[in-house]
């Protein structure tokens, strides 16, 4: 099963930038993607590549948040949200239920400047691990999505000058610790261990040209799928978005 993430920062946008020709290129079994920025029917009349079928969650605010899966696998069941109200009006997530694994799309919410909404990040990290962990209890868990945090120095390109910046709050990190203290594995990391891989790139000073970005996409795992872990990846030379998508194959 070959699983796909992206942050599209604009799906209407990213159609015309060749996104349909990029999902036909990867052939993923599933594409989840975040900030979708859209309703269902704004792309209601979109043609997906033979085989797909594409669900939204969309914030009740236009043109904000939300997430969208692509899927030529048939799941049993999709549901929105994690069954709390503060935290279901964005369109932040989705649960797809196959027959041995939930996997779910997520959209974390951003700290923003000057840290303002670092006290709801904290609240909802608190609740979307006591969601992760309900899930665990019926079957073993992926999760994947824009996570908007670097967990470690390694995953941004200059962390001494971003300390305490959103993004990489001793908050926002304690967040991620949460997520492995749980038991989840952080799959990019069970495959490569070096510096220098990075899913996100401000527009600003070529920061993408010249690789000076963020590990903040990923797929993390429950440690029972461990051994089923085939390889996980960064496509950085997909363009379109100031994010790229992040990939994990399973067996």
């Amino acid at each position: 099963m070959k699983l796909l993430s992206w942050n599209v920062n604009g799906l209407r946008a990213v159609l015309k930038k060749g996104f349909l020709d990029i999902l036909s290129e990867t052939v993923p079994d599933v594409l989840c993607l975040q900030e979708t920025k859209c309703q269902p029917a704004d792309v209601a009349h979109v043609d997906w590549p033979e085989g797909y079928t594409a669900h939204f969650s969309a914030a009740v605010k236009k043109g904000y948040s939300g997430t969208g899966i692509i899927t030529r696998e048939t799941p049993i069941a999709i549901t929105e949200g994690i069954g709390i109200e503060e935290h279901d009006q964005e369109g932040r997530t989705q649960t797809v239920e196959f027959k041995d694994y939930f996997l779910v799309n997520v959209y974390v919410p951003n700290a923003q400047n000057e840290l303002r909404r670092l006290d709801y990040r904290q609240r909802w990290d608190i609740d979307f691990c006591a969601y992760l962990a309900s899930l665990e209890k019926r079957k073993p868990v992926i999760f994947c999505g824009d996570l908007n945090v670097a967990h470690e120095e390694i995953d941004l390109a200059r962390p001494k000058a971003n300390m305490g910046n959103p993004g990489f709050t001793t908050e926002e990190r304690a967040g991620f610790d949460r997520f492995v203290d749980a038991g989840f594995v952080d799959t990019f990391r069970e495959f490569e261990k070096g510096p220098d891989h990075y899913s996100w790139w401000t527009y600003r000073a070529g920061a993408r040209g010249r690789n000076i970005g963020w590990r903040i996409d990923y797929f993390m795992a429950s440690q029972q799928l461990l051994p089923r872990l085939q390889r996980a990846w960064i496509n950085p030379e997909i363009m379109g978005s100031d994010h790229c998508p992040v990939g994990l194959e399973i067996k």
